[in-house]
């Protein structure tokens, strides 16, 4: 990397700075894509917009296939010494049954269960990793505001941060910016996109000594609480139809507490945890692809390319595989410091299939089960086919594993 101090009237470019690939987004696909990158000494400087990584309500998922990823990479091991919680089971609970929607543990890898991790954990670690390689530089506070584009092609981007305006050049620059994608915007990609049935709201309980381990789907007649495992507690998904938010709210606190409680009643000696709206947070659930993930000079992966709904906590898993299949592809091309429309091509086409199936999956279940209890005061009968326990092992599989499996490949530096 080379740094060269120009001036421009326009925006009083501070410095510009060239590099292989310039990687927008620090989340998990653009840290894990620029640790794989700068293990095969190519050149990648990492930008990110905020000043550290502790953002509440990410995604805190980390699946069977990502943990195998990190075994590959002789990771695993120290990175399951960070605290975390194992989720080996996923059920569905409504006022009359119980039944096991997922059993991780029958699913023949090393690790058969969901590791519950705060993702600030995990992105400090994969990116103290790649500050490991000489090759890999991290810009934490810059905000990226536009593409440079010569030829009708992307040669880097400016953004601020430290004081004014700075450029990169790069052979390569990479999206991974996350649903709201700036990239996405000024690169004028087209999204194909769905309409989910319902939204959700995060907050946390204190998970107690005598509750149940794991993931819990609870639903009752217009509601739907789903508990996440994360040992000390537990982080709440509560359901609600599309655009209903604001009417949740104008109802007020106390009867979004009471709502939880009647749903879930074990939770009554500990809603009161909830004292203010700033410990909840809104999710707009959306779902949509990109319909061409790339252009000349500029790739998109993770919820840049595809947004994914929370159904399942895949996203964060989706994101790693396509940097993982990125780096497969692209690192020899980077290294032979020429990129062309083809080797990106290439990309969308390794993880676009795998996306439209998991899409459709969560598509099928917000439409099929979420959005009839959502709009009905029916208690929700658990269809006869979840009740095979040979059928477990489709979902914990799907959601664990994925449609296809991605595996690291070192390529010849």
């Amino acid at each position: 990397m080379t740094t060269h101090v120009i001036e421009n009237p326009a925006h009083e470019i501070l410095d510009v700075q060239t590099t292989d690939c310039c990687i927008v987004g620090g989340g998990p696909a653009g840290a894990v894509l620029a640790l794989l990158l700068a293990r095969q000494g190519v050149s990648v400087i990492l930008l990110e917009a905020h000043k550290d990584f502790d953002r509440d309500f990410r995604g805190d998922t980390i699946h069977s296939s990502v943990m195998e990823i990190m075994e590959e990479l002789g990771l695993s091991d120290r990175l399951l010494q960070l605290p975390h919680a194992k989720m080996h089971q996923v059920k569905i609970r409504t006022p009359d049954d119980t039944v096991t929607l997922a059993d991780f543990s029958h699913l023949k890898t090393r690790y058969p269960y969901i590791t519950m991790m705060p993702q600030v954990k995990f992105l400090e670690f994969i990116t103290q990793e790649a500050q490991k390689y000489a090759t890999f530089q991290l810009v934490m506070g810059a905000n990226v505001q536009e593409l440079i584009e010569e030829n009708g092609v992307i040669q880097g981007v400016r953004y601020r941060g430290g004081g004014g305006w700075h450029e990169i050049r790069a052979i390569l620059t990479v999206g991974a910016d996350g649903r709201h994608s700036r990239l996405r915007q000024q690169g004028n990609f087209e999204s194909i996109g769905t309409s989910p049935p319902m939204d959700v709201l995060w907050f946390r309980l204190p998970h107690q000594p005598e509750d149940p381990q794991g993931g819990i789907g609870n639903f009752a007649p217009g509601r739907i609480v789903a508990m996440l495992d994360r040992g000390d507690e537990w982080q709440i998904a509560y359901g609600i139809p599309k655009g209903g938010y604001q009417q949740i709210r104008e109802a007020g606190l106390e009867a979004l507490k009471k709502s939880v409680v009647e749903v879930v009643p074990n939770f009554s000696n500990r809603i009161d945890y909830l004292q203010d709206w700033l410990q909840v947070f809104f999710l707009s659930v959306e779902s949509s692809r990109v319909k061409r993930w790339y252009r000349p000079g500029l790739l998109l992966i993770g919820d840049a390319a595809h947004v994914m709904s929370p159904v399942g906590g895949v996203g964060i898993n989706y994101a790693i595989q396509d940097a993982v299949v990125a780096a497969n592809i692209l690192s020899q091309p980077l290294q032979n410091k020429s990129v062309e429309l083809s080797d990106l091509a290439k990309v969308q086409r390794q993880r676009e299939l795998p996306t439209r199936i998991i899409q459709g999956f969560q598509t099928l279940i917000q439409k099929r089960i979420f959005a009839p209890i959502l709009t009905s005061q029916k208690t929700f009968q658990i269809p006869l086919l979840l009740r095979l326990p040979i059928l477990r092992d489709l979902p914990a599989r799907l959601i664990a594993l994925g449609v296809f499996p991605v595996h690291v490949q070192e390529t010849d530096k």
